[in-house]
């Protein structure tokens, strides 16, 4: 992992006198987080739990995404930024030309590092193509972190039989993220029929009386099928990142 190298680069460092005391302290300090005045950069994320530190970028300014980012860019670090925007891209393209935009996750990504992938993949599966959004979020976020990425696209419901149709790679996968709205059926009716894990997510989409994903997330919360469990409305990151940690297990 890019943080175990750090460390041993600063500890090789301080062998060969390159460093001196003092700064292999403060190296060191740094190495837990970095207090970048807007934010307070946690660089041991990576050591700590698999993976680097994710930056939210609803309601941040450009400026403290850039902030954000170069900081993470000069320790090597993958970067993804959700709930991004093209003005935060744009800014951040100007000083990393190799960052990535996905509109539709309303991601922006920088890959720095591979890990080998694994042989098994996931499955997204959306009910609808307004879910896409929500379901490329999870599905992004999943790919960042060396996993292989199966879509399944519109497949809801109102017309069950485009759900069977597309079973094979479903059932083909190790684990299965399904986004719905509206009633939220979907990922039951999966859990039903599969032998993998199911990891639901509710979107905000939908009329007036699905309460802007909260029939959704109670149709999930109350799904009779094993093997379901739920994230939060929306939370497509949320869903990539549980996915891949099972995927990669």
């Amino acid at each position: 992992m890019n943080n175990r190298k750090g460390l041993r680069d600063i500890l090789e460092k301080f062998r060969s006198g390159e460093l001196g005391l003092d700064d292999a302290l403060q190296s060191l300090a740094e190495f837990h987080y970095l207090d970048l005045g807007c934010a307070k950069l946690d660089t041991h994320r990576e050591f700590r739990v698999g993976y680097p530190e994710v930056i939210f970028s609803q309601g941040k300014t450009a400026q403290q995404v850039v902030t954000i980012m170069k900081a993470m860019l000069e320790r090597g670090s993958n970067i993804l930024a959700t709930r991004a925007g093209k003005e935060q891209f744009e800014a951040v393209r100007e000083f990393c030309p190799e960052a990535v935009f996905n509109p539709v996750a309303g991601t922006i990504t920088v890959k720095k590092s591979h890990a080998p992938q694994p042989e098994t993949y996931i499955a997204v599966v959306t009910a609808g193509t307004s879910d896409l959004p929500v379901a490329e979020e999870a599905a992004v976020t999943a790919e960042l972190f060396d996993n292989r990425v199966e879509r399944v696209v519109d497949v809801g419901v109102a017309g069950i039989h485009r759900l069977f149709d597309n079973l094979g790679v479903i059932r083909g996968a190790r684990v299965v993220i399904a986004v719905a709205g509206m009633e939220g059926a979907l990922p039951g009716i999966i859990g039903g029929l599969v032998d993998k894990p199911v990891i639901a997510v509710p979107t905000s989409i939908g009329y007036g009386a699905s309460f802007h994903g909260l029939a959704a997330l109670l149709t999930m919360l109350n799904s009779c099928a094993s093997g379901v469990c739920v994230v939060n409305i929306d939370n497509g990151y949320g869903a990539g990142y549980a996915a891949s940690i099972i995927n990669r297990l």
